[in-house]
């Protein structure tokens, strides 16, 4: 039976058809026909252990993507085929010793077209190089200078390192599998895979431990390849390419079998030309190769691109959970200072309480025994009473009673303000805020920082409409931003003013904060407000107070604005509009 298929007249002066027939009278089959062609069926070699392009599958039986596209061109192209699936080294020496009589998957290369003779590509395979995850992360081969690097024993990528000489120690196992295995038990440094067949093994064996440290760091075409000379059968698997392509089968085996998991394909006009050169002069030749291998260089610029963009945007989005990791984290300690802070303003409401009851009874109390006291000293003359002269005590112990009782009270009002701050915000923001009474109860919250930063602190309060909003949120702004102010002077003699006014024509209610401090420098004035920015990291500020502000005030309408001159202070003005009511419906 001949081992031309039959044609239609439609297919019958196809130009690769036409190629074809012109080969066959140019080179008669038998000068090329050697004692391996009287078989009745074409013996195919393979790799046993290369998935997804060729392996042996659980039943015992050849499978994958050169298998499928081997038995898809020997259908249509009339022919029997048997396949052999071994060790790859072991397939290389049956090819050379005519054993098998087609290689169906082996990456084209300068030194091995000295030995065998190769179809045009069916695809082309990117090679990678994986690492473990806790090894340091590299960006070219020449970094594995020095290094343990697994590779597949006679695969191309061995034949690679090997020519670049990088002074990698190589180890070579039998199959990709086993030095993804090797790398994953910590035996070698790396291992230089097929990015396919890499990211295949490590589904499959669960090495999870395992990752791409370099996704392409080379491309390599792969092709059927026969006996050096065997040119009528590699024109036979040509053919069938060609026809495969052309009918859409190619492109069904591929999509099964790859999918996207390798880069684009060669366009079918690259691979029409490609063929073309078969018969045509060799100055064509060589310029159809070098217009496919601009092709492919454009290609893996446009890959390479794609990755380069892919890894920033992963950074971003790794950087942005960060941000969000820390946040909550600095929430979570807010809102347990918020607990603590109530628990301890609890207790000590109870010593206040105490001072408050029992101080008007000491008053009252020295006020009944002063009339006996005073008419022992108008009989006795002076006496020692606690220590100093009754003439002295009878001045000083209302005074103390008195300070005693104020003391009390204050305590009482600063504690009353903290445990309003500290409380669980559970308003929905539609109360009407006196901005001046928050003003005032901040200031008296952080008073003791206020006295520590500075000896001229002065506030002025202008009558003001209300606004509308969350009476501690609005707070939590006002102290933030006083505290800010106090942190920024450099001593006690640099002053802070606090006013508020209000905007008739704008109908927004102001409040400005100016201090004398250190100012703020322009490159930092538009990241004042950005989350973790902050210019006193060394003294435990976490950059979430002016972030945290910004929001509060943007949810309440209102504007944040800062205005700073290095070394002679800033200028906080805060705005919020005038509340009134709706009238419209009366």
């Amino acid at each position: 039976m001949s081992s031309i298929p039959h044609q239609s007249a439609s297919a019958r002066f196809h130009p690769i058809s036409l190629l074809f027939w012109l080969a066959l009278l140019l080179f008669p089959v038998q000068s090329f026909a050697g004692p391996d062609m009287a078989r009745s069926a074409i013996i195919v070699g393979g790799d046993r252990d290369y998935p997804p392009y060729e392996f042996i599958d659980k039943d015992g039986q050849p499978a994958g993507y050169n298998v499928e596209l081997t038995k898809a061109i020997a259908e249509v192209m009339g022919f029997k085929v048997e396949f052999r699936l071994g060790s790859w080294s072991e397939m290389r020496d049956a090819l050379q010793s005519r054993k098998v009589d087609v290689l169906q998957g082996m990456s084209w290369s300068e030194e091995r077209t000295k030995e065998v003779d190769f179809s045009l590509p069916h695809t082309v395979v990117n090679h990678a190089v994986f690492a473990r995850r806790d090894s340091p992360l590299i960006n070219s081969l020449e970094e594995l200078r020095g290094r343990s690097v697994a590779v597949h024993r006679g695969g191309i990528m061995h034949d690679y390192l090997v020519h670049q000489g990088l002074g990698a120690r190589l180890i070579l196992t039998e199959t990709p599998a086993e030095a993804m295995r090797q790398l994953a038990a910590g035996k070698t440094d790396y291992a230089v895979v097929a990015i396919v067949p890499g990211m295949y093994i490590m589904r499959e064996l669960k090495l999870t431990n395992l990752l791409p440290a370099i996704r392409n760091v080379a491309s390599h075409r792969y092709c059927y390849a026969v006996d050096k000379g065997n040119e009528e059968l590699l024109s036979r698997f040509n053919e069938g390419l060609a026809i495969l392509k052309k009918t859409g089968q190619y492109e069904v085996i591929y999509n099964k079998w790859l999918g996207v998991l390798e880069p684009n394909q060669i366009t079918p006009r690259v691979l029409a030309k490609y063929a073309a050169v078969v018969v045509i002069p060799l100055v064509v030749l060589l310029g159809g190769f070098a217009l496919w291998s601009r092709t492919l260089h454009g290609q893996v610029t446009r890959r390479t691109a794609d990755l380069t963009r892919e890894i920033t945007e992963r950074r971003h989005a790794e950087e942005e959970l960060l941000l969000n990791q820390q946040q909550l984290i600095q929430a979570d300690k807010m809102a347990a200072l918020g607990i603590l802070v109530s628990g301890v303003a609890h207790e000590i409401n109870n010593p206040t309480g105490l001072i408050l009851l029992e101080v008007p009874i000491l008053k009252r109390f020295h006020a009944d025994a002063s009339k006996v006291l005073e008419q022992y000293y108008r009989e006795n003359g002076d006496f020692s009473c606690g220590g100093l002269p009754y003439s002295r005590m009878r001045e000083e112990v209302p005074r103390s009673l008195d300070k005693l009782h104020d003391a009390g009270k204050r305590i009482k009002r600063i504690v009353d303000d903290l445990k309003d701050f500290a409380r669980r915000d559970d308003s929905a923001g539609n109360e009407t805020v006196d901005l001046n009474a928050v003003a005032q109860a901040a200031v008296r919250l952080v008073e003791p920082s206020i006295r520590k930063a500075t000896t001229r602190f002065n506030a002025r309060y202008t009558p003001l409409p209300p606004v509308r909003g969350n009476v501690q949120r609005i707070e939590q702004v006002l102290v933030n931003l006083v505290l800010n102010a106090c942190q920024a002077l450099p001593d006690t003699g640099r002053g802070i003013q606090l006013t508020t006014g209000y905007d008739a024509d704008s109908g927004k209610v102001v409040l400005t904060l100016t201090d004398e401090g250190s100012g703020i420098s322009p490159e930092n004035i538009s990241r004042l407000t950005d989350p973790f920015f902050t210019t006193k990291r060394d003294q435990g500020g976490t950059g979430l107070g002016l972030s945290v502000s910004a929001g509060i005030v943007k949810e309440h309408g209102g504007t944040m604005n800062f205005e700073s001159i290095p070394g002679s202070g800033t200028t906080v003005t805060l705005t919020l509009p005038e509340y009134r009511e709706d009238t419209s419906r009366e």
